[in-house]
Parts: C-alpha cells; sequence; structure tokens
C-alpha cells in the first residue's frame, strides 16, 4: 500500500512536512480579488475535502480466466494500519492507486490553510439569509450543512476533515514514514482548526474536547514536541475563552522542552519563534513565562550562534522587577550553564573513568554527589533559586574555559547585558537599581575566567554604572558603603581598571549635597581618606609581582576625586595639595616605580599640576569640580577621557597668573 504523497510532486511533499510554513510556488493562489471567484473555489474545496471517492484508483481483478477490464472489482482504500477505511477519504489514506479527486483532495489540504488566511477573508457572504444563530445550530450537523453560506460551509467542512485526521493519527502506522506523515499532518490539522475557531468563536466549543484530548495523548512523548506547540498556541488564542485550565501546557511548553531538549536545535527554532510572535499574550495570560528564563536560556547556551537573535528580542519582556537581580545573575552565568550542559551530554554518553585513568576533572566533578547541588542549580527550570559558591563553581569548570560552546556563549552575554540594563530602567525604582549596583560590583570578581570577557563584563558594567547614577544620583549615598569598599580595594587598581575607575569617578562626582542632602561631611571625609590611601599606595610602591603598573587613567581619576571632595570640604584641601605637590617633586628626580612610561608620567604630573593650581581658589574649584543639583547645559569640566578640558585649562592659567 502506498500513501497519496508517495509519487506525487515534491512540492506537495514538502507542503507536508514539519518545517513548512508557506505553500509551495505551484500551489499558491493567482491573487485575484474577485467575491464570486473565491466563493466557487471555496464551493469546490468542500467537494474535494469532503467527497472524493474511497475507492482505490485503480481495481483489483476478481480472478478466473476470462479476467479483462470490466471484471475488476474497485477496492476501498484503507487506514495506514491496514484496515478498510470507515470515513471519508483523507491525506492518511492508503491504497495501490489514487484518483483525480482523490489526488484533488491531497492538493486541497495541503493549501487549505493558506486559503483560510488569505483569499477566504475577502469572501462576504450575504448573512442576512441565515441568521447568526441558526448559522451555529446548523453548523453542529453535518448533515444541515448545505444550508450554509459557502464560507462558513466550507469552515464546517475543514473542521471535520481535521478531526478526522487527529482520529486516524491515533492508528499504528506499519511504516516510518507513515509515522512522520501523520506527525506533519497532526501539525497542520491543528493549525487549520485554530484558524477556523479564530474565525467562528462558535467551533471553539465543539474543537476543545478533542484539542484537550489529544494533548493528553501525546503530552507524555517528547518526540510529538512538534506537534505540542501548535496545540500550545490553540490553547493560548482560545483557552480564556473556554475557560480552561493551561497551566499543564504551559508546565509542558516552558518545563519539560527547554530542559530535555536544549540541544533539538529545530524544536529550538520553533519554540523561540512561538514566543515571538505570542510575546503580548504569553506577558498578559501566563505568569509561568517570565519565571521560566533558567530553562529558556538553555537554549542560548547550547548554541549561541543560532538563536541569540530571538533573545535579543525576547530579553526585554522577561525583564520584570521580580525577576531581574536573578536575571541579571543568570545572564553573567551562562558560559557556566553552556559548560554543565556539555557536561550533561556527556556524562550520559561517556563512561565513568576508572580510578588511576585520566578523564574530564569537570566531568568527574558533575557526577560527583559532593558538587551534584552546584550544578543542578545552573540547570534549575523557575527562577527562585540563590547560591553562594560561586568560586566554587568556578574552579570545578576551569577547564571549560577553553570550550568552542562556552567561548560563543561568552561572547554573547555583554551583548545581553545592555539590552538587560536598557530595560531594567524603566521597570525598576531605585531600591532594585541601588541591589544591582551591589551585585554588578559583587559579581566583577565572581566570573568564569574566560580570555576577554571580564574585561568585556567590566566595560558593559562601567558603561551602565555611570547611566545608573547620572539618572539617580542618590544611588551613591545609598550604596556608599559597598563603593567604597571596593574602592577601598588596592588590588582591583591591577585587576579591575576598568570598573575601579568608574566606581573613584561617581563617588567623586555624586558625592556632593547638591545630588543628595543626606551627604555630611562625614561620608564626604571617609571617602576622601579611603581614596587618599589607595592613591599613596600605588605611587609609592612598585606594583605587585606579576602585575602591571597602573593605568595613568586610574591615577588620574584618583586625584580628580580627591580634589572634587576636597572642594566640598575644605578642610582637605591641604592635604590633596600636599600630595600633588609632592607629586611633582618626587617626579622630578627621574623614572618612578609605579609608572614605567615617561609620558604617562607627564600627563599625570600635569593633570596633578592643574588639580593643585585650581585648589589654590576654593570658591572657584568648587564651582567647577561640583555639579550643580540640576544639570541643565555641558559641564566642560567632567574629566571623561581624563585629559583637562577647555575650561578647566583656562581657569588653571588664571590662577598660574596671578
Amino acid at each position: 500500500c502506498s500513501s497519496p504523497t508517495k509519487g506525487c510532486p515534491q512540492s506537495f511533499t514538502r507542503e507536508l512536512r514539519p518545517s513548512s510554513r508557506h505553500l509551495p510556488t505551484s500551489f499558491v493562489l493567482p491573487s485575484f480579488r474577485l467575491t464570486d471567484h473565491v466563493t466557487l473555489l471555496s464551493k469546490k474545496l468542500v467537494d474535494w475535502l469532503r467527497y472524493a471517492s474511497i475507492t482505490q484508483g485503480g481495481g483489483v481483478p476478481s480472478g478466473g480466466f476470462f479476467t479483462g477490464p470490466r471484471s475488476r472489482q474497485p477496492v476501498p482504500t484503507a487506514e495506514l494500519d491496514g484496515t478498510v477505511s470507515g470515513d471519508f477519504f483523507t491525506v492518511l489514506c492508503v491504497g495501490q492507486g489514487f484518483t483525480e479527486d482523490q489526488w484533488m483532495n491531497v492538493y486541497s489540504f495541503s493549501m487549505l490553510r493558506h486559503w483560510l488566511l488569505t483569499y477566504h477573508s475577502v469572501s462576504n457572504d450575504d448573512r442576512s439569509e441565515v441568521d447568526g444563530s441558526v448559522v451555529s445550530m446548523v453548523s453542529a450537523t453535518s448533515s444541515s450543512s448545505r444550508l450554509l453560506p459557502p464560507k462558513e460551509r466550507l469552515r464546517e467542512k475543514a473542521f471535520q476533515y481535521c478531526q478526522r485526521l487527529i482520529e486516524q493519527s491515533d492508528r499504528k502506522a506499519h511504516k516510518r514514514t507513515d509515522t512522520d506523515l501523520q506527525k506533519a499532518c497532526l501539525v497542520e490539522a491543528v493549525c487549520i482548526l485554530d484558524c477556523v475557531c479564530g474565525e467562528d468563536a462558535s467551533l471553539v466549543y465543539r474543537t476543545f474536547p478533542c484539542i484537550k484530548a489529544l494533548f493528553g495523548r501525546l503530552s507524555s512523548d517528547l518526540s510529538f514536541a512538534r506537534v505540542l506547540l501548535p496545540i500550545a498556541q490553540f490553547y493560548l488564542n482560545h483557552g480564556e475563552m473556554a475557560a480552561v485550565d493551561c497551566e499543564c501546557v504551559w508546565k509542558l511548553v516552558f518545563g519539560r522542552f527547554p530542559a530535555e531538549l536544549f540541544n533539538n536545535q529545530f524544536l529550538a527554532h520553533e519554540l523561540l519563534r512561538f514566543l515571538r510572535l505570542n510575546l503580548e499574550s504569553l506577558q498578559l495570560r501566563v505568569p509561568q513565562y517570565s519565571h521560566s528564563f533558567p530553562n529558556l536560556l538553555k537554549f542560548l547556551a547550547w548554541d549561541s550562534p543560532a538563536v541569540v537573535d530571538d533573545f535579543v528580542d525576547l530579553l526585554p519582556s522577561l525583564v520584570t522587577a521580580g525577576t531581574a537581580v536573578e536575571l541579571l545573575h543568570t545572564l553573567l552565568d551562562l558560559p557556566c550553564l553552556s559548560a554543565t550542559l556539555v557536561l550533561q551530554v556527556r556524562s550520559t554518553c561517556l563512561p565513568i573513568s576508572e580510578p588511576g585513568g585520566r578523564g574530564l576533572l569537570s566531568l568527574d566533578a558533575f557526577r560527583s554527589q559532593s558538587f551534584r547541588g552546584l550544578f543542578l542549580f545552573l540547570l534549575r527550570g523557575e527562577a527562585g533559586d540563590t547560591i553562594d559558591r560561586l568560586s566554587t563553581l568556578h574552579e570545578l569548570l576551569a577547564e571549560t574555559a577553553d570550550w568552542s560552546r562556552v567561548v560563543q556563549c561568552a561572547q554573547t552575554v555583554p551583548v545581553l547585558l545592555h539590552i538587560f540594563f536598557n530595560t531594567v530602567i524603566a521597570v525598576a525604582d531605585e531600591k532594585l537599581l541601588a541591589h544591582l549596583v551591589q551585585v554588578m560590583l559583587e559579581r566583577s570578581s565572581l566570573l568564569l575566567n574566560i580570555p576577554k570577557y571580564n574585561k568585556e563584563i567590566h566595560r558593559v558594567f562601567s558603561s551602565h554604572l555611570l547611566r545608573l547614577c547620572k539618572l539617580h544620583p542618590s544611588l551613591v549615598v545609598d550604596q556608599s558603603h559597598e563603593l567604597l569598599e571596593f574602592a577601598g580595594a588596592t588590588a582591583k587598581v591591577y585587576s579591575k581598571e576598568e570598573i575601579y575607575t568608574h566606581v573613584v569617578w561617581v563617588l567623586g562626582e555624586y558625592l556632593s549635597v547638591s545630588c543628595d542632602s543626606r551627604c555630611s561631611v562625614k561620608l564626604i571625609t571617609s571617602c576622601f581618606e579611603t581614596l587618599e590611601a589607595v592613591l599613596f599606595e600605588i605611587t609609592s610602591s612598585a606594583p605587585p609581582p606579576g602585575a602591571d603598573c597602573p593605568v595613568p587613567r586610574v591615577v588620574t581619576s584618583l586625584m580628580s576625586a580627591l580634589a572634587k571632595l576636597a572642594s566640598r570640604s575644605h578642610d582637605l584641601i591641604p592635604r590633596v595639595s600636599l600630595f600633588l605637590s609632592k607629586l611633582r617633586t618626587v617626579t622630578r628626580g627621574g623614572p618612578v616605580a609605579w609608572c614605567s612610561d615617561e609620558e604617562d608620567l607627564v600627563a599625570i604630573v600635569t593633570r596633578g599640576e592643574e588639580l593643585w593650581s585650581l585648589l589654590k581658589a576654593p570658591g572657584v574649584a568648587q564651582s567647577v569640580l561640583t555639579p550643580p543639583a540640576l544639570v541643565t547645559s555641558p559641564q566642560w569640566h567632567r574629566d571623561t577621557n581624563v585629559a583637562m578640558l577647555l575650561r578647566l585649562r583656562a581657569l588653571t592659567n588664571l590662577t598660574h597668573s596671578q
């Protein structure tokens, strides 16, 4: 036996494949808009779909010596399990040959959804002959369906055809190709039912029992994931109207699919496309969506290049006040998640290493009960968990830092972090933003050691720390303890110069009464003493073994911050002036241990002289170095590029001339 799809044009078999989204070119109808033509073809589609012959195209000889064409007997078509078809012909009926109207049945099914979505909508039936309530009653009885207008009649026949396909899909096919065909037809059937229910709400109540039963039959078998996604779409579109509990559907879509099929590229594409097309509805109707990001990000962690564009669109919808902090941690841990997924796959394929044998230490750790909790945290399915042993986890995964999948994943994190911070500003209050600042400072030291990854993350943190503090200067006072603790660690001058420079800058810029009335002289003095100690330490000794000299930007930022703080508490001016004058004296003696480049040293000394000259006039220094409460014009003194700008240089020249 053979299916109607065997031997038919390649364009049609391509149409029935699960990956098909458009009609093959040979079956796309001309874009005419004449209502009469649309109505005529709708009637023909009804006949082809519902009333095709149920006998095979080529008759079977009845036997005997005088066998001839007239003695051939018609043979009924069969189901995929070999039984005789007991109902009307569909694409899932098989036989030795097929009649012309059976081929038209197959072709009609292949184009039915496209027709309903595109051309069918231009047909404006005259409903004056049949009252709307009568239409609903007539639709319920197929024997009276000829009373319906062509548009409603095609919907009714499409509904019956799809229900028949769903019934046929439960039959045990003898061949694997026929099983694949059943799945493809199920996808198309559910999509068509979704389409007709969208056009006629009265069909929702008739369709849901069938869809619900189909979901119950398939939900335990993930090989039907391709079919279950259209079912989820049906629940999303019509579940609220039918008052159906959809929680089991979303547990499957956001739970088992990403957790168990993260390495299925086709499903990843289909699921992420489903999310993108339904973002607004999911955010409004599915509370599980925004809390499922630990599971959804597994697709990104496994195959970042293929799905990063999808997550660029999806990530803003996952950022809420309740998920922001954990989502930030999860994004930073994406390379760890990528490595863990690789280990999970390998653990099922590779044998356990023998004692004394060489194997992956990370794989042994993954299998060890001692560290199982750390890896289970990364593999969690929903938001809500925390972890406090990240340094241990990073040590266990150290050997994975050069794996290609992990490196590719790490390259996408900075892009996603920019999107995260751009989004969180709109949904977070100052309390949450203060928490995020604390997370940035903490996590700058807790990252998987991947070449260039840490510096890229520090660069992102730096730019958004400046942005957050500019929008909410009071964050500096709120997080002054954490910022001062970070800035007071001299080791960070050598290992985290990018973010360290920006932390020092925001302390000097926004720790002012003009930015926050809570800023006291005591707080300014405390900050000054912390930065002063660091500056004195790095300019009075050589860098630690293995470390480079501090970059000039760090030194000049510390000098500028001290000058700014001293201009707001004049008692501190003599201390910073003394340091700046000593700096000039020391450098006149020749090279210094903490700066190996002569040009850099000249730039640092020049900055010191400018600040020293400016502090000679405390009133001028305060007006120049303290930002106004409400910035309405550019501030030319801002040292964003470390070098002093035009206006500050002019004031310095004036003090020299006096």
